[in-house]
């Protein structure tokens, strides 16, 4: 009896109350960046999230709901990103030991002698695209050789948001068109097609969305006049820099030859990253032994001081002070604490968007897209809107992945559409475009990790903005949208 009484007591959200959380988000987020513009990112969005958490709790509990319920919901949300914030944490301390032990800045110092400013940002996509590819993480490829290549980029004078909008291109190209991905396989096990087909039917939107942006960044590239450059002169300032302070050469990229070994070898992400790091920083003990004494503070290298760079690199970065402003901004980054930002945002983000799905705020706004979604064409908007909205209050690559396929998965059987088709739809909606919401988790963490603002970079993804409307248009025009009879 008691059971039957709590039942009836929680009542259904409102459209009023789908929307309060929304608008709450609107004003808050708008607000911070008025008020604080880029600087928002460092606390005053975080705290607007939190805020939206309380106003979607506060919802919650007016339908019946106990705080106990609310509670569990959040920490659901906590648990769905714990593998995030390990990476994160693992990345941030790869960026530090790599900067330690001379990885990066042999990346960099082979980068500015092999690739010419002119292809600088079509090369950046293509070699982004080819790594994401081969090892399944968009992530992994950002925060490792993406690193890399935006400092090259401020080397050689070429615009670090174009090149952070290409290395984001590429990366999501390659963990789209990856069998080793985890948001491919996911998106492929929602609607229960085979992952290879679901990859086949990807390239379909990804390929075509990938050499619009080549155009593109290639005409950037071209169209740059010359006295824009560097001159000869400062770049060979910069790598007599590098090659000054450190011992440049192949051995520096063993920790990068590892690290795609592992993934290779579909090692966690967060381990992989980790071991990366270790071992970049245990090998520059032998490789950059006066880096090791300069960081440490000490005379002459020594087992305590090795230790302590080490450890200083991991948990709060490696610090450059050459008196070359663009050599010491790229080189003094990293460390795990370079990350709280990040996890305190995506923290906020996930919570919110979790509340608003357990307690039917989602379901009550999505219902009414799908009943004015009369024909496919707008079926298929409707599939964007979710994904791409979700992006935005959910905070989440993984809910705007999970939910649209799994609230539209009916609608598409019954309307003769093969499954394959809300898979591409939803990876294109969905994974695509989070990394253009500066507080999603992914867009969080391509700004942390390539050190250019979500809104700096956001104009040049073009792959990222051209394959959902790509998608999008499939669906009006009819073009590769597979039926259920064509796969029975």
């Amino acid at each position: 009896m008691t059971k039957q009484i709590t039942e009836r007591r929680i009542r259904e959200p409102s459209l009023v109350d789908a929307l309060i959380p929304l608008a709450t988000l609107t004003l808050l987020i708008g607000g911070a960046l008025a008020l604080f513009g880029l600087n928002a990112l460092d606390g005053p969005i975080q705290a607007a999230m939190v805020i939206c958490c309380m106003v979607a709790a506060l919802i919650a509990l007016k339908n019946g709901h106990t705080w106990e319920a609310v509670q569990k919901a959040g920490q659901g949300a906590l648990a769905s990103v714990t593998s995030a914030i390990f990476i994160l944490l693992a990345v941030g301390a790869l960026i530090g030991t790599w900067n330690l032990s001379g990885t990066i800045p042999t990346l960099v110092y082979y980068g500015i002698q092999a690739l010419s400013p002119a292809w600088y940002y079509v090369a950046t996509a293509l070699i982004c695209g080819a790594i994401a590819m081969s090892i399944g993480s968009s992530w992994t490829t950002a925060g490792t050789i993406g690193v890399g290549l935006v400092g090259i980029a401020l080397m050689i004078g070429v615009s670090p948001q174009i090149t952070a909008g290409a290395v984001i291109s590429g990366a999501y190209l390659g963990d789209k068109l990856s069998p080793l991905s985890e948001t491919t396989i996911l998106a492929s096990q929602m609607v229960k097609v085979d992952v290879y087909t679901h990859i086949r039917n990807q390239a379909w939107t990804s390929v075509p969305a990938f050499l619009i942006g080549a155009v593109i960044f290639t005409l950037l590239g071209l169209g740059r006049v010359d006295a824009e450059y560097q001159t000869e002169l400062q770049e060979a300032v910069e790598l007599d820099a590098l090659n000054g302070i450190y011992h440049i050469g192949l051995l520096n990229l063993l920790p990068l030859a590892l690290l795609v070994a592992l993934s290779i070898r579909k090692t966690p992400a967060s381990l992989a990253l980790l071991i990366s790091a270790l071992f970049a920083g245990l090998l520059g003990i032998f490789l950059q032994p006066q880096v090791y004494a300069d960081f440490a503070g000490t005379e002459g290298l020594t087992l305590s001081g090795a230790v302590a760079a080490i450890w200083q690199a991991l948990a709060n970065g490696f610090e450059m002070n050459s008196g070359i402003a663009d050599v010491d901004r790229l080189l003094s980054r990293g460390g795990m604490s370079s990350m709280l930002h990040t996890l305190w945002l995506i923290m906020g983000a996930v919570t919110f968007g979790a509340l608003l799905d357990e307690f039917g705020l989602i379901k009550r706004l999505i219902d009414p897209l799908i009943y004015r979604a009369k024909s496919i064409g707008g079926l298929f908007f409707a599939v964007f809107a979710s994904a791409f909205g979700l992006n935005v209050v959910a905070g989440d690559q993984y809910i705007a992945l999970v939910l649209p396929t799994r609230i539209y998965r009916a609608e598409f059987a019954k309307r003769g559409l093969a499954p394959q088709n809300l898979s591409r739809l939803a990876a294109d909606c969905g994974t695509v475009t989070s990394p253009l919401v500066p507080w999603n988790s992914c867009g969080a963490f391509m700004g942390a990790v390539l050190g250019v603002p979500t809104l700096l970079y956001l104009p040049f993804c073009f792959f990222n903005i051209a394959s959902p409307l790509l998608s999008v248009l499939y669906g009006f025009t009819g073009f590769k949208i597979v039926r259920q009879e064509d796969t029975d």
